[in-house]
């Protein structure tokens, strides 16, 4: 579908045909969304394929299908931007990226995914804009023999030209039934909260009035007021201070873990970073949390080019009740310049089982802006 090299750094492309690059989107079809439909199959009744999704403890390996969602949601994008009236041996003339993870969430009524059971992944193209798409996906696994759907995944794509390094044009999409059209105005308003939610990023304005008076009441209940003085600080009980909740890993990133246009595959990269997240609940909550209740608004800013120094901070910034929010940042180090830029930011929620694990309490401003962000995944 694609037309890349296959092996890493092959000298010999074979030569394709290419896909005319439209300049808008009048000069290509428009697709229903069922044209983009895919469906797959995680064989985990047979034992060879279930080595790589199960964990020591005998749960499913939540990394995995994080990877295995970004796949597929390639694989829908490649399918929605076909031209019916092109031959079968033109490739596409785009690179399509993972954006953003906008929201990966279990449904809370749906039992826990087994790793001896199938797996069934399904998606297709719900909402397009003029360079981007919205994949929304699903994962279904047998329950007293009913297939149930477990997990919804919704990924933002964009089309990206390799050549002249801009944007892509996507054909446009043509909702056909009630739900596709449902579906397409849920992709709008998505659109116009991810618009507004950046507009109030608290790198860009400031703490709300209510939030502000969460931070200082945090901050009082943080002071010894028998000491006269703001400078002595003490833990409340069943509390732990934020900076001491900080893991790190170290990726060196080979080309095994490649994508098609050769950077880092954005699956892998969840896979880390959720693995570390994880890690992290479990040192917090001093117990070994089931999967991911809710992933929300990863966000992709730059590819990870092969070779680079990948480091993974992880953070607990907020909790509540039995849940942990889990803020990882991903930062690509060249040792040769001294420089790092940030790559990736990932968000988890993970619900321990223990009625309260400890509270995080930020120490400086920074720490407690992390805080809010935190507060507001969660809330949101």
């Amino acid at each position: 579908m694609v037309g890349v090299r296959k092996q890493w750094l092959s000298e010999v492309v074979p030569p394709v045909v290419m896909q005319k690059v439209a300049e808008s989107q009048a000069e290509l079809p428009k697709r229903k969304p069922s044209d983009s439909f895919v469906k797959a199959v995680i064989p985990l009744s047979q034992p060879e394929a279930r080595e790589k999704y199960i964990t020591y403890t005998k749960k499913i390996r939540f990394g995995r299908l994080l990877e295995d969602f970004d796949s597929l949601g390639g694989l829908i994008c490649y399918n929605h931007n076909k031209n019916p009236s092109l031959s079968e041996d033109q490739k596409s003339p785009y690179a399509f990226v993972t954006a953003l993870v906008d929201r990966i969430e279990k449904s809370p009524s749906k039992p826990s995914l087994s790793p001896y059971k199938d797996i069934i992944l399904y998606g297709q193209v719900t909402w397009v804009g003029r360079s981007s798409m919205e994949c929304t996906m699903h994962c279904e696994q047998e329950f007293n023999g009913e297939w149930q759907k477990v997990l919804t995944a919704r990924y933002l794509f964009v089309a990206r030209n390799p050549i002249q390094n801009t944007a892509g044009v996507v054909n446009p999409l043509d909702p056909q039934t009630e739900e596709e059209i449902e579906l397409f105005k849920l992709g709008e308003e998505n659109k116009k909260i991810r618009q507004r939610e950046g507009m109030q990023s608290l790198l860009k304005t400031p703490p709300t009035e209510e939030e502000r008076l969460t931070i200082h009441d945090l901050f009082l209940s943080t002071v010894d007021l028998n000491s006269g003085t703001f400078k002595v600080r003490v833990k409340p009980e069943n509390s732990v201070w934020m900076d001491e909740t900080i893991k790190k890993s170290l990726i060196i990133c080979h080309p095994e873990q490649r994508n098609l246009y050769n950077k880092i595959f954005g699956g892998f990269l969840m896979r880390k970073a959720y693995e570390l997240a994880w890690a992290n609940t479990s040192f917090h909550a001093k117990t070994r949390p089931n999967i991911c209740k809710i992933v929300d608004n990863i966000v992709f800013r730059r590819p990870v080019e092969i070779g680079s120094l990948l480091f993974l901070s992880s953070q607990i910034v907020y909790t509540k009740g039995p849940d942990v929010q889990v803020h990882v940042h991903a930062e690509v180090v060249d040792p040769e310049k001294g420089t790092r830029e940030a790559t990736n930011d990932f968000h988890f929620t993970f619900d321990t089982g223990i009625p309260n694990v400890p509270t995080v309490m930020p120490k400086t401003y920074a720490e407690s802006m992390l805080y809010l962000v935190g507060k507001r995944s969660y809330n949101s």
